[in-house]
């Protein structure tokens, strides 16, 4: 699965993603300071999964109404660092196709999957081949 790692997501995960064999890129590697608009596109462009801590992209996502290939919101307070870890690598090993093109947010102990009315096409182009058909899982 092709994820974007927004800038506040630990190290930890990020790289504990990449050694479970997922395409990982991580703003705080590829362009710091991206606004949250920057970073909503660039993971439609790449149909990656946005991992992140900043709650304001379910603004976007909901009240402003923009495409998102899907967004998954951590809420990880007070755990240790490899239970975020572990946390966010089960979410995604177990839920993956249910993340795709859904706004979800895990937290301790819980992953709550919030689907999307509409199905997402193609957000990158114009296309009508849906992207959940043709991501890496």
């Amino acid at each position: 699965m092709i994820l974007l790692c927004d800038e506040g997501v630990d190290r930890l995960i990020v790289e504990h993603l990449r050694a479970q064999g997922h395409e990982v890129i991580a703003v705080s590697e590829m362009k710091p300071g991206m606004t949250d608009e920057e970073v909503l596109a660039e993971a439609n462009r790449r149909q990656a999964l946005l991992v992140t801590l900043d709650k304001d992209f379910g603004d976007l996502v909901f009240r402003q109404e923009r495409l998102s290939t899907g967004v998954l919101l951590l809420r990880l307070y007070g755990l240790e660092p490899d239970e975020k870890r572990l946390a966010v690598a089960t979410a995604i090993r177990l839920h993956g196709t249910e993340l795709w093109g859904s706004f979800s947010v895990v937290s301790q102990g819980k992953l709550r999957i919030r689907q999307r009315v509409q199905r997402l096409t193609e957000v990158a182009n114009d296309t009508t081949e849906d992207p959940a058909d043709s991501r890496n899982q």
